[in-house]
């Protein structure tokens, strides 16, 4: 499967794209509404690229039909649910059958195999469980692999470290900003991570990261670190890596990606970067056609040198809703972290401030400084910031301020990082 010709995958998914819009159409509202509004019909897809005719699917439809109005199957039939935070109006719901609870776990398996996760492993598992997907589906994709679980969650950070040792862990899975609050920790308890525990393996995500945060994280500990993706609407954290490193798969048998460009829709070339949009195949109690996951990334379909033939998307760079607009330019946080993570006297932990000043923006990023890089000489000090500020400038096309903060000064976080105030809104 994972090493199948391109045009054979591509049949199979047109046929599973088939099978998908002709049972929607016929048996759920609200596609049949919203396919009739777009003057589509099930025999207008007569090949995988007609994917295009059939309308776009968003997250306000989840929360409009909030909360099960666009499952497909009997209440008996749904074994679970998992609810997204609802950072504005509804959250949203997901449920689940077994078929995709077992869906869920396969390409978990897979992601896992393909970094070298299995039986010999033991993979401290350090998401949330609950009603957040990530912990839950870690847990089942590492038990599938073989590997021993500890289902340690969240929070408990002196534990957890004491658990990594004596339980002998190998691999890590939780969010990049944990695993560096994990490190200072660690050091504060007299550990290093290098050279006190087996660990050798983390798979880090549910936020962006740059590969200025991968580089950091490796130099500090000796683990390899590998992207994980997925988001609660598709399931839950889904997607790996292989040990290349070269774009994280996506099993084709289990979802239909593209790339397009946010503000007309269109479609994006391969390695052109834009908001990835997502058909899920195989999903039983809430399918999903073409929705858009405002994640931007781009997408390639050439063989992996690992020998998977799946697409491959990339890293995420951000999200288009996250984008920050200041005074008329568009700004990533991901870019500022990844500006950030090149200077070697800047340590793990940034915090960004906006505020509209006399009706302009202003941007202030407090940035925590390296021990050893901290001085108690104002001059010094002024030039460091001097410094940062201008490879920031450089990089975004934007003037911002700096203020160094000391190291531990800014907050940690035990879950995903809270990286951006915005004031300007309130």
């Amino acid at each position: 499967m994972e090493c199948m010709p391109r045009a054979e995958l591509e049949r199979m998914q047109y046929m599973q794209l088939k099978k998908l819009v002709n049972n929607l159409y016929s048996f759920n509202g609200f596609y049949h509404d919203r396919m009739r509004d777009a003057g589509v019909h099930p025999d207008d897809i007569n090949c995988l690229g007609d994917i295009v005719k059939l309308p776009f699917m968003y997250k306000q439809d989840l929360r409009d039909h909030y909360p099960t109005g666009l499952f497909t199957v009997p209440g008996n039939e749904v074994v679970r649910y998992h609810v997204s935070s609802g950072t504005s109006g509804k959250p949203t719901l997901v449920g689940y059958t077994r078929g995709d609870i077992d869906y869920w776990t396969e390409t978990l398996a897979r992601s896992f195999t393909s970094i070298g996760i299995g039986i010999d492993d033991i993979m401290q598992v350090s998401y949330g469980y609950g009603l957040f997907t990530g912990g839950l589906g870690a847990h089942y994709g590492a038990e599938k692999v073989g590997a021993t679980v500890v289902p340690v969650g969240t929070g408990s950070t002196e534990r957890q470290i004491e658990l990594m040792q004596d339980l002998d862990v190998t691999v890590l899975a939780c969010t990049p900003s944990y695993f560096v609050h994990m490190i200072e920790v660690a050091k504060r308890m007299g550990i290093d991570i290098r050279n006190d525990t087996v660990l050798r393996k983390a798979v880090l995500g549910a936020e962006p990261w740059s590969e200025g945060m991968r580089k950091h994280i490796e130099d500090s500990t000796g683990v390899r670190a590998y992207d994980i993706y997925g988001t609660s609407e598709m399931a839950g954290p889904m997607f790996t890596e292989c040990e290349t490193r070269d774009g994280i798969h996506i099993p084709a048998d289990m979802m239909y990606a593209e790339i397009i460009d946010t503000e007309t829709g269109e479609p994006c070339a391969d390695g052109e970067r834009g908001e990835l949009v997502v058909t899920m195949l195989r999903k039983e109690a809430m399918p999903l056609i073409r929705f858009r996951v405002k994640d931007i990334c781009s997408i390639t379909h050439e063989p992996c040198a690992c020998g998977r033939t799946s697409p491959r998307i990339s890293r995420i760079f951000g999200r288009a809703d996250d984008m920050l607009i200041i005074r008329g330019i568009n700004v990533f946080p991901s870019q500022i972290e990844y500006t950030l993570m090149h200077i070697p006297q800047v340590g793990d932990q940034y915090r960004i401030l906006l505020d509209r000043v006399d009706s302009l923006d202003h941007a202030v990023i407090q940035v925590e400084i390296r021990p050893e890089a901290f001085s108690d000489r104002i001059e010094d000090m002024t030039r460091l910031r001097s410094h940062i500020e201008s490879e920031l400038k450089k990089y975004l096309n934007i003037a911002v301020t700096v203020e160094l903060k000391a190291p531990g000064e800014l907050p940690r976080f035990e879950g995903k990082a809270k990286r951006v105030i915005d004031r300007r809104v309130l």
